[in-house]
């Protein structure tokens, strides 16, 4: 039976689209603000004194608090209610943003970030659940989901051309402080529309004590990456750095299996493509959010493109992102296996970023950068295609929490790749400073040795996707991954139980905030 398309909230009912726009409104805020800094960096660093290295924390502190503490948001959600969770999230990001856009000194931008990141966990992470909610039916639910991962499939490339003319036109500080209203707007109408639920998950405390090895563990060896651009890869600081850094994962892992409610059940990594997915969406994802920052210091400093020309320079990529995304992709992974579509758009992707290897110092946009950008369009088959296989092997009770993981490893592969490209190409840069090479050979000359850092990390998850992962057998007709319970039997049954598409729905959503 078709369902309404009106929903009750308190004594009054709304249009479901309302509420639908409110949630992607608020996803579109927190994708936006990981990558809207990227073009406005140099005015950032120029104002407040950031180093070369310590301007990645701009970036990294963000993600960093995003990605750790998205496990812990959903089981609040989970626990607390997730309209209550949603509503909290975003005022704790609108204030946050306010903050960041006052801020006078790079402690204060830091800080203010890292609260961002935070609030954004909060928001994002139950958004998937009440769209689930909000549709229940599956044909308009799968409408529902492609708007939603439209939104983040081409919201981070947007945030660079708000970035551009943001800065350019006023100042770096209203690509934050532009929150505020849109913020305040959201909270207001989000409070009266979305429906009121009822908590669903196990009763008991949320796994404060796992956020926080897991979260810390994670900036420290992003700090670890940043500083060894000052102190050198094979120094004892940066090893004691790292080996700390292992030791609090390893301790969260530890954690995980002792608690009685982990934030990842470690039965989630016996599936092949459920680890395997998450591996290659790692070295994906730190190769292209690298490269993103890279070209934009490139554009700017090499080839003297202003903030705004720079942000409108990258809009092909959110053009071909999400033409691919919402055109193309899921009829390719129906017809030839998710795990086919994958390979293709990673070689896609190494392909573009190995022709950035050889960029001269006097570029062409026209032919040296915007023929990358239009490769970058193998985004939207990569992230649908990396989602459908690390669900494939979900079961029905862990699919939140299987998603909850391919959202974080999404956030630290992001930081990662921005602390290691940067940083390699930042020294590499300063060797061939004391060499004697001009400013423009020697910044080119480092770009040069982070793509090629880059393309050997997407030629990695190639191979990964060659060895590791399996294409998911499908039900029926309708190409929907089958789950697959701990013994390895099928369970299709359990699926259909509930709606017949939560690993699939979960999925979707899995690649919602894509940084390519």
């Amino acid at each position: 039976m078709a369902q309404t398309d009106r929903l009750h909230s308190g004594s009054r009912t709304y249009p479901r689209s309302l509420a639908l726009s409110l949630l992607n409104l608020g996803m579109l805020m927190v994708i936006l603000d990981g990558t809207i800094v990227t073009v406005a960096l140099p005015a950032i660093g120029e104002d407040l004194g950031f180093s070369a290295a310590d301007l990645a924390w701009v970036m990294n502190i963000y993600m960093i608090a995003f990605g750790g503490l998205l496990l812990l948001a959903g089981r609040l959600g989970d626990i607390f209610g997730r309209k209550r969770m949603f509503l909290a999230g975003l005022a704790v990001f609108t204030v946050a943003s306010v903050a960041a856009g006052l801020a006078t000194s790079p402690e204060m931008l830091l800080i203010a970030r890292f609260v961002q990141g935070a609030g954004g966990a909060m928001s994002s992470a139950v958004s998937l659940g009440m769209i689930v909610t909000l549709y229940p039916e599956p044909a308009e639910q799968g409408k529902a989901i492609g708007v939603f991962s439209f939104i983040g499939a081409a919201g981070a490339s947007l945030g660079l051309v708000l970035g551009g003319v943001l800065t350019e036109l006023a100042d770096w500080h209203w690509i934050f402080l532009v929150n505020l209203p849109i913020g305040a707007v959201t909270l207001l109408l989000a409070a009266r529309v979305l429906a009121s639920d009822t908590p669903t998950g196990p009763r008991g405390k949320a796994d404060a004590v796992g956020a926080a090895l897991v979260t810390s563990g994670l900036m420290l060896l992003v700090y670890a990456v940043v500083q060894a651009e000052e102190h050198g890869w094979a120094s004892a600081r940066t090893w004691a750095l790292v080996a700390a850094a292992f030791a609090l994962i390893a301790l969260f892992a530890v954690r995980q299996a002792r608690t009685r409610t982990p934030l990842i059940p470690l039965r989630t990594f016996r599936s092949r493509n459920v680890s395997g997915a998450n591996a290659v969406q790692i070295l994906t994802i730190a190769a292209m959010f690298g490269f993103q920052v890279l070209v934009v210091l490139y554009m700017q400093h090499v080839l003297g493109f202003g903030a705004a020309k720079t942000g409108w320079a990258m809009l092909p990529t959110a053009v071909a992102i999400g033409a691919v995304s919402l055109g193309v992709s899921a009829r390719l992974i129906a017809r030839f296996g998710a795990r086919n579509v994958l390979l293709t758009g990673l070689l896609v992707l190494t392909a573009g970023m190995l022709y950035l290897v050889r960029v001269p110092v006097q570029g062409s946009y026209a032919a040296d950068l915007l023929p990358v950008f239009a490769l970058l369009g193998g985004g939207g088959l990569v992230l649908p295609a990396l989602a459908t296989l690390a669900m494939s092997d979900a079961r029905p009770e862990d699919a939140g929490v299987v998603s909850g993981l391919f959202n974080t490893t999404q956030q630290i592969g992001a930081a990662l790749g921005v602390a290691l490209l940067n940083t390699l190409s930042t020294s590499r840069s300063e060797d061939l400073l004391a060499e004697g090479k001009d400013t423009a050979t020697a910044l080119t000359g480092g770009y040069h040795l982070a793509f090629a850092v880059g393309t050997g990390l997407l030629a990695a998850a190639a191979i990964l996707t060659l060895t590791v992962l399996r294409t998911p057998r499908t039900a029926d007709a309708g190409s929907v991954p089958i789950a697959s319970s701990a013994d390895g039997t099928d369970s299709a049954e359990a699926g259909n139980a509930t709606g017949g598409t939560d690993a699939t729905r979960t999925a979707a959503s899995a690649g919602a905030a894509p940084h390519i």
